[in-house]
């Protein structure tokens, strides 16, 4: 080999990203479509004219926001993924073990998705859901932590403001978790959780301005 040429890292049998990708992106898919069977359809009765399928769609939109919601987190969650397994250079044990904890809690995802489907005005439900998503999001702060600290990806600086990315949605789902049990001395809070989460863009887009004025170089 000539000097100047770059030496490649060799990679363990089965710890390969695209190896990591190609089996996470099927689980996310078999998560996401779960998402979609838990909504409620209308039976022959809800059919028979249009004001009965409006009246079934208003008493059962909660599902459809439930499907919504869980579909678009996931796919947050994949997209992120995707972004770091691109970044890396090789994978660890450890990232493999948190991945298969990430992937744990999106297949689990579906099952406090449908209860919320079906009472999203009902705190435990959404409090479950929240921390539900709150460690999912915890341990892919963890994954991309692991995989900067074992010096394995490229632009470690954009990695890491993944990772505080990945702290503050897990923060904002818990508090909102918290913040619902209390709907039952303040009504008002019933539905906060739900209308909370709809500025997790707005959060998003705020981590990242606050962090890149501190760290212009996380790009």
């Amino acid at each position: 080999m000539t000097s100047g040429q770059a030496t490649e890292e060799p990679v363990e049998s089965g710890y390969s990203p695209e190896r990591m990708i190609f089996f996470s992106d099927a689980v996310f898919a078999i998560a996401m479509t779960l998402l979609a069977i838990e909504i409620e359809r209308p039976e022959e009765k809800d059919l028979v004219s249009s004001a009965a399928l409006a009246e079934f769609l208003q008493h059962h939109i909660s599902s459809l926001i439930a499907f919504v919601l869980g579909f678009f987190l996931l796919w947050g969650v994949q997209r992120r993924h995707h972004v770091l397994m691109d970044r890396a250079r090789r994978l660890t044990h450890r990232m493999s073990g948190w991945n298969a904890a990430i992937l744990v809690l999106a297949a689990f995802l579906p099952f406090p998705t449908a209860m919320i489907g079906k009472g999203l005005d009902n705190s435990l439900a959404v409090g479950i859901f929240a921390v539900t998503y709150a460690v999912l999001l915890g341990c892919e702060a963890m994954l991309k932590h692991t995989a900067v600290r074992e010096g394995v990806v490229s632009n470690p600086a954009a990695v890491r403001l993944g990772v505080v990315v990945s702290v503050v949605l897990a923060a904002f789902f818990l508090l909102t978790a918290l913040v619902v049990q209390f709907a039952e001395i303040v009504p008002a809070l019933r539905y906060a959780a739900p209308y909370g989460w709809i500025t997790i863009p707005l959060v998003i887009d705020l981590t990242h301005r606050v962090w890149r004025r501190r760290h212009p170089d996380a790009r």
